[in-house]
């Protein structure tokens, strides 16, 4: 029988504190910590008051490919990368810290959440670390966008430069145009 530690069992706990207040799900939390699923439900219910979501966890890599999820994976696959290389941090202490730096600059959604979500950028690396899919430069700006791995990546243009024409043409931004608009009259 192996002794545990309490101070190692009170880390885990506060790494798993923060990953649920940052909005992880069930099955990150089990990955990164060692405590069991009945401590982490606990854990879930005691600090969100409600039960964790059900449900798998999104496995394409299109989803972080198409416009706006590719300008926020972007994003956070390069705060990511240079806090590997300047902070050497690497792990779990990585993602976190860069999906803190992340959420200082995103702008959220209309449902006041971020296009980004921990599990999501957590799920991004895993397809970085599988070799999925990588970054290249977009041949306008010189910025590293998200992309397969296994695309023809010549003479890419990022959604920044090129933008889709229905960008930005959420109901929200007709929501926000509607009301300026009665508000001008």
């Amino acid at each position: 029988m192996s002794k545990k530690s309490v101070v190692t069992e009170a880390q885990e706990i506060q790494l798993a504190i923060e990953l649920i207040n940052l909005g992880a799900r069930l099955q990150l939390l089990e990955s990164e910590t060692s405590l069991s699923r009945e401590r982490l439900l606990k854990l879930y219910k005691e600090l969100k008051g409600v039960s964790p979501p059900k449900g798998m966890l999104p496995f394409s890599t299109d989803w972080f490919i198409t416009w706006q999820p590719n300008i926020h994976s972007s994003l956070f696959i390069g705060i990511y990368r240079y806090l590997q290389e300047h902070a050497k941090i690497s792990g779990i202490e990585a993602i976190v810290k860069a999906y803190r730096l992340y959420l200082e600059q995103a702008e959220l959604d209309a449902n006041g959440e971020p296009v980004l979500s921990l599990t999501r950028a957590w799920t991004l690396i895993r397809f970085f670390d599988s070799k999925m899919l990588t970054t290249t430069a977009c041949c306008d700006c010189g910025g590293h966008f998200v992309v397969h791995r296994l695309d023809l990546h010549d003479h890419y243009t990022c959604g920044l430069c090129h933008m889709p024409s229905r960008a930005g043409k959420t109901k929200k931004a007709r929501a926000d145009a509607i009301s300026a608009s009665l508000a001008a009259a």
